[in-house]
């Protein structure tokens, strides 16, 4: 599926997003047309869906994390469509995801400080639609988080 090329730029994509296509082709040892081309095909397949900046969340002044994980009452038909449309409506909602098993949908909320994570919470998160279950982690240090693949 992937050629060395492919995965070349892919690895110092994810390295250096900023790197232009002759810089890539320099760090590649192939031309800028073929890095070009190769960056048009693998955007075509779906495999590069973009460069996104990544902010540091904390020094905007969130302290506080927490991973909030719920079951659904799902006596509902839309119960899930329900509560994924309300969740992502919540500004301070970082990701979603959803799971088989007892949890049904973790949320990962951001807050300023802990009186900021409460207001969130009575007003925002207690609203959603279906709750059966709330169960409330507090986040206490990222050990590690990377995106990169090992291709």
């Amino acid at each position: 599926m992937l050629k060395d090329e492919d995965r070349r730029i892919l690895r110092y994509l994810q390295s250096d997003p900023t790197l232009n296509p002759s810089e890539l082709a320099d760090r590649c040892r192939i031309s800028p047309q073929s890095v070009t081309r190769r960056l048009a095909r693998l955007e075509e397949m779906g495999i590069l869906q973009g460069i996104t900046a990544r902010i540091d969340w904390q020094k905007l002044g969130y302290a506080v994390e927490v991973s909030l994980r719920f079951t659904l009452d799902k006596t509902q038909a839309r119960a899930f469509d329900e509560f994924l449309e309300a969740a992502r409506a919540v500004p301070e909602v970082l990701e979603i995801q959803t799971f088989l098993g007892r949890v049904d949908v973790r949320l990962s909320v951001i807050a300023r400080d802990m009186a900021h994570y409460q207001q969130i919470y009575r007003d925002k998160i207690l609203t959603l639609p279906h709750i059966a279950e709330i169960e409330a982690l507090m986040h206490v240090a990222r050990i590690k988080s990377q995106e990169a693949l090992p291709i």
